[in-house]
């Protein structure tokens, strides 16, 4: 597990933070008893994942549990080498609890088939775990409430790359004070760091939907992926 939440300049907590007191997790609407800490330590990581998650089913950390239908959590393999992270959930997203499930979801899914990759092979998540109203973007208050359980997922797979779908994924992972705002335009295709993970910003897949001739450096970007994890690209 990645020691990375120890950084002093680290804001936002991880899931070693978050089991570290019982009271730390009482202030942060976590339900973890003693018990599950103790079994979350020592848990494969899909179950560790499935802790995290019971732990913040009633959260009301931010506004958006007022209007949402379902938590989406994230969804696909624990022990993947590959995590895409977007934005938020959609109308279809907040029905299903899934991520990445509608019109969207459909090219991110094609576009992790070009991969030679099928999704439950990756993992997918999101800035925000619930749907903001009307899909707009997440607001400052709403990421920094929920930036801490993605931290955690990060934390607890561990995967060896990360794609950043979009600006808004862009900045609230690595830039989660606000401070700087990082252009998807000038950014995608380079690699960046997080705390010693590599992460990769491409375009957003609702992007590459209104904007099509977008899709080819949407490969390129995925492409330098491939060529990090040696995936050879299928025929």
């Amino acid at each position: 597990m990645s020691s990375f939440f120890n950084n002093p300049k680290a804001l936002l907590f991880g899931i070693d933070d978050i089991l570290m007191t019982d009271d730390n997790n009482r202030k942060n609407g976590s339900s973890m008893d003693s018990n599950s800490m103790e079994l979350c330590i020592n848990s494969s990581k899909k179950e560790q994942l499935d802790i995290l998650r019971n732990s913040f089913l009633n959260c009301n950390k931010c506004e958006l549990y007022k209007t949402r239908k379902n938590i989406v959590f994230g969804s696909g393999n624990p022990e993947t080498r590959l995590m895409f992270i977007g934005e938020g959930p959609g109308a279809e997203e907040d029905n299903q609890g899934l991520p990445f499930v509608g019109r969207s979801g459909q090219l991110l899914t094609k576009m992790i088939n070009a991969m030679g990759l099928n999704r439950d092979e990756v993992y997918i998540a999101n800035i925000v775990k619930c749907r903001p109203p009307s899909n707009r973007d997440p607001l400052f208050e709403e990421a920094q409430a929920c930036i801490g359980y993605l931290r955690s997922q990060i934390q607890i797979i561990n995967p060896e790359i990360i794609v950043c779908l979009g600006s808004i994924s862009l900045n609230f992972l690595l830039q989660p004070d606000g401070k700087t705002k990082l252009a998807i335009s000038k950014l995608r295709g380079t690699w960046q760091d997080f705390y010693g993970y590599k992460v990769l910003p491409t375009f957003h897949p609702a992007y590459l939907l209104r904007n099509p001739s977008k899709k080819a450096d949407a490969w390129k970007d995925l492409q330098l992926v491939m060529k990090e994890l040696g995936l050879e690209q299928p025929k």
